[in-house]
């Protein structure tokens, strides 16, 4: 049943196996909500980077590009949502800075209370779970509706890189340049650097590079593949160039990497 497929994971156990798991650029396939109840760092979604803090609610949507600081200091629970779970949940990303005290308990008691279910066997579980994860949904609409959304502003910017973001976790591994992106934006690469700077601290090149390390380095991480492949895989056209790049951004050949991570 498709309840039993929520899963919640503590924010401080995402950075198993290296803080690059959360701190390199990625996306999932299924919808995500991460609830920060400690700590405090920098946040990169969709292209737009702001600042987090102690309650604050992140909702990423499936195959959005982001990454985020990650320290001893920081903890909360991520919830990973199925797909097809028939809830009413956005469609963009949301950043909301929950001050009110009861919204703040609310939500980690809805949390708490899909944490318990998913490890208990009680009767009616998956319906209590499905039930749970319908008011988080209901808690999100709500809190979107009374709170300031960092991710909300429409202007021209934001709008501009958002969609280069939407490009890139599409065609990453493609081989397209940032000339080639900015030409199916309608822009100059110029242009599309400087507004991606403006939002994310990053040029439009490091932005995609960073997109198609992180790649490598799960590749290299979690599979077998032969560093040749994973150069192809990620949209580089020499494994010679791949390696050169790789080892400048992450400061060890893939190799050496690959050998670095636990197995």
């Amino acid at each position: 049943m498709i309840a039993t497929q929520f899963r919640l994971t503590p924010i401080h156990r995402l950075a198993q196996g290296g803080r690059w798991r959360v701190e390199a650029m990625r996306s999932y396939a299924t919808d995500q909500l991460l609830w920060f109840t400690r700590g405090q760092g920098r946040i990169t979604v969709g292209g737009v980077t702001r600042g987090y803090g102690a309650h604050n609610a992140v909702f990423i949507p499936a195959n959005t590009m982001h990454s985020f600081d990650m320290t001893a200091q920081v903890f909360g629970t991520a919830l990973y949502f199925p797909k097809d779970n028939g809830l009413v949940l956005p469609d963009a990303a949301h950043h909301l800075r929950i001050r009110d005290a009861h919204a703040q308990s609310e939500l980690t008691v809805l949390l708490e209370t899909l944490q318990r279910e998913s490890e208990g066997t009680l009767p009616a579980r998956d319906r209590l779970m499905l039930h749970t994860a319908g008011l988080i949904s209901v808690w999100l609409e709500r809190q979107r509706a009374l709170n300031e959304d960092s991710l909300a502003s429409t202007d021209a910017a934001r709008r501009l890189v958002r969609t280069y973001s939407a490009l890139v976790e599409t065609n990453y591994h493609s081989g397209m340049s940032v000339s080639d992106y900015a030409d199916r934006l309608g822009v100059t690469p110029t242009h599309l650097t400087r507004v991606c700077k403006s939002t994310c601290g990053s040029t439009a090149s490091d932005y995609l590079t960073d997109r198609k390390i992180a790649e490598a380095r799960r590749l290299l991480a979690d599979t077998n593949r032969p560093v040749k492949d994973i150069a192809a895989d990620v949209g580089f056209g020499s494994a010679a160039y791949f390696t050169r790049m790789f080892q400048n951004r992450t400061g060890a050949a893939p190799v050496a990497f690959r050998r670095s991570e636990p197995q």
